[in-house]
């Protein structure tokens, strides 16, 4: 998450100064900042052969803006979240839809109820069809953290894969510990 913050700001400097030195060129060649300037080798280059430079500049900036609305939308729109998750029933009723914010909130309250547990969160990640739980837990320092592992593996996760129906169903968990002294 750091990296991506200074991947966005470091990107955000950079193109504000080439926005910078295309507005510099742009003001210089109408003369702006007197003709002695202006009349430097890149300057009046892009005076000479202005009537192809610009739009060539503009349409380069045009796929610029575009591949960076692309991202800005990729960041806003995507999730890795799944949406209901359908569980077969063996009958000819049909299918049960599982809500995936029943089924985390399910798990969460209940391995925020086991001894040790200061906190505890989870969410569905995946295709619907192939779900996957991704649960980060934080344990007190005076926790047994394995006595714990041990408890979430065999209980909560446990229950988890009973409700979906996938006895294989693929669980991350991450187990910290917190920095607060009990």
């Amino acid at each position: 998450m750091h990296a991506d913050r200074t991947n966005r700001v470091a990107l955000a400097v950079f193109g504000l100064l080439v926005l910078l030195a295309g507005v510099a060129g742009m003001i210089t060649s109408v003369g702006a900042f007197g003709n002695g300037f202006s009349r430097r080798t890149l300057f009046a280059y892009l005076g000479q052969h202005g009537t192809w430079v610009w739009p060539v500049a503009a349409g380069v900036c045009l796929l610029i803006m575009l591949a960076a609305l692309r991202w800005v939308v990729a960041l806003l729109i995507s999730t890795d979240r799944t949406g209901d998750i359908p569980i077969p029933i063996k009958t000819h009723e049909g299918t049960t839809i599982l809500q995936p914010a029943a089924l985390t909130g399910a798990l969460t309250r209940e391995i925020g109820t086991y001894h040790g547990v200061d906190s505890a969160r989870s969410r569905i990640v995946g295709d619907a069809r192939a779900p996957a739980i991704v649960v980060a837990v934080t344990a007190s320092q005076s926790a047994d953290l394995h006595a714990l592992h041990q408890r979430i593996e065999t209980e909560a996760l446990a229950h988890a894969r009973q409700a979906i129906g996938h006895a294989d169903l693929a669980i991350q968990l991450d187990l910290g510990v917190s920095r607060k002294s009990a």
